[in-house]
């Protein structure tokens, strides 16, 4: 059998990460490994196996450049308006919600939240294609 375990994103500053990842999804560290030269920091939903590692170099202070191949990261909610008005809370500026409809079914209804390193992340309310 095959299965997830983790995605990892590189950040500059594991406190204000850290602090946008529990208080905009609630995700909590499960592990923190320190090595010389960098941190890998494993967070994820209680219940959950799935993880996002959370990467740190240490010394590095130049933003990571994202480039053009990064899309972004999904995650699942029951109520989308009370996810909305978290991020809002936690200052994380998400976008509008979108009602995803073409040809009048939902395919779905989300918003984007970047991170504070400039990760897109679709925050997705279950129904439609997403149940």
């Amino acid at each position: 059998m095959t299965k997830f375990a983790h995605a990892m994103i590189r950040v500059l500053d594991d406190a204000v990460s850290l602090k946008f990842y529990q208080d905009t999804f609630a995700l909590e560290v499960a592990d923190r490994l320190e090595f010389e030269s960098f941190t890998l920091i494993y967070m994820t939903l209680p219940g959950s196996t799935f993880e996002l590692e959370l990467t740190v170099n240490k010394g590095r202070s130049e933003p990571y450049d994202l480039g053009d191949g990064y899309g972004h990261l999904a995650v699942l909610v029951d109520n989308l308006e009370q996810a909305h008005a978290k991020a809002v809370k936690a200052n994380s500026n998400p976008g509008d919600i979108v009602d995803f409809r073409p040809g009048g079914s939902r395919v779905a209804k989300f918003f984007f939240v970047k991170d504070p390193d400039g990760y897109q992340i679709e925050v997705i309310e279950k129904g439609g294609r997403f149940t």
